[in-house]
């Protein structure tokens, strides 16, 4: 059985990025690619060994090196997607980001063949046979397991409002969902997924990792989903809140504030803050309000005594740490608002075209 340790946290401010992404044709729609990306013709270079695919054989997701300090996140960011686009480019491909592909219907598409999803779509069945999501996923080093623990607690508070900065998926199997991000609601069907609860300790999140497997509620540590984890491999907090992004200056904006959460709450553990106890149910309200709204949701604050706006918890969180990467990304059109701008002047064709990486 495959379980972590308190071990593997060893090194403070290390990162590592992993986007999916969307294979698709020359006019930008889902195409099955996998088996030539993937397994047919592996990709050599920053590639090698770094790309795997999801469970649709039109889905696929690329990790980063091991990245050394934050300012090397943009280039590494850049390089890793230059490299996808060139290999899929050589075989015939396309690669496109967004949380949700627009015009994918799951219906219509192919599922990988690999013995870890056959054996989800068999037992989640309907849930996990629609799930065709992208998202990002953060990895920051932290150089203690209790530490890491206690950041992936408080971590919970801040993330909506990271979501709702990320909102990239109003569309559905070609439908407008209402939503912001329809897929972390879509996602959020599947078992093990959304808010964790708080965890007393690192011990605590061991022993519930180790019953889930035991017990057989999950067949490998990789399907506790939540939003934030300890991830006892790696040994680093892991964020996967945000949608999939288009554009490679979010996906590092969403980095830079990560890892300067991350350092700031770091250096609250050590000086010896009190852990918040905040509800589940506030948290889990605040996340339906940045999937619904975007950026003009308001979130509960941590007392539950009043509200912020986005608007707010930007202004806030710039002033605190030291990064812009939020400011940039308020004062820029969300995702959502952008696709349905383009799909209501320009139509579906023009939308799959946009969302394409160069």
């Amino acid at each position: 059985m495959d379980l972590g340790s308190a071990d593997a946290f060893d090194r403070m401010g290390t990162l590592g990025v992993e986007e999916e992404f969307y294979i698709v044709d020359e006019r930008g729609r889902p195409k099955s690619g996998i088996a030539d990306l993937v397994y047919d013709h592996p990709p050599t270079g920053i590639l090698e060994d770094r790309l795997d695919h999801e469970l649709f054989q039109f889905t696929i997701e690329t990790q980063t090196p091991l990245i050394e300090d934050i300012d090397s996140v943009d280039s590494v960011v850049r390089e890793v997607r230059e490299a996808l686009v060139e290999h899929a480019a050589d075989h015939g491909y396309r690669i496109a980001a967004a949380g949700l592909h627009p015009a994918a219907d799951w219906r219509e598409l192919d599922h990988a063949t690999k013995p870890r999803y056959k054996s989800q779509l068999d037992r989640i069945q309907y849930p996990q046979h629609r799930n065709t999501t992208a998202g990002l996923h953060v990895h920051v080093g932290v150089d203690d397991a209790e530490k890491a623990t206690w950041i992936a607690n408080e971590l919970r508070w801040y993330l909506p409002p990271l979501l709702a900065l990320s909102v990239n998926s109003p569309f559905w199997c070609g439908l407008d969902t209402g939503l912001s991000s329809a897929r972390a609601k879509i996602f959020e069907a599947l078992p093990n997924t959304g808010m964790p609860t708080r965890f007393a300790d690192f011990e605590s999140y061991l022993e519930f990792e180790r019953q889930m497997v035991e017990l057989g509620s999950i067949e490998d540590r990789g399907e506790l989903w939540y939003d934030v984890r300890p991830h006892t491999g790696h040994g680093t907090v892991e964020v996967r809140t945000p949608d999939a992004q288009s554009n490679p200056a979010a996906t590092v904006d969403f980095v830079e504030y990560v890892y300067a959460l991350v350092s700031d709450l770091a250096d609250r553990y050590e000086a010896g803050e009190s852990g918040s106890e905040i509800r589940r149910e506030t948290l889990d309200a605040n996340k339906w309000h940045a999937m619904r709204y975007g950026y003009d949701a308001e979130f509960i604050t941590r007392d539950a005594e009043d509200t912020v706006t986005l608007a707010e918890f930007v202004a806030a969180e710039s002033d605190r740490l030291p990064t812009d990467a939020l400011r940039r990304r308020f004062d820029t059109e969300s995702g959502a608002v952008w696709q349905r701008r383009l799909l209501e002047e320009q139509g579906m064709d023009a939308l799959c075209e946009a969302i394409c990486l160069d």
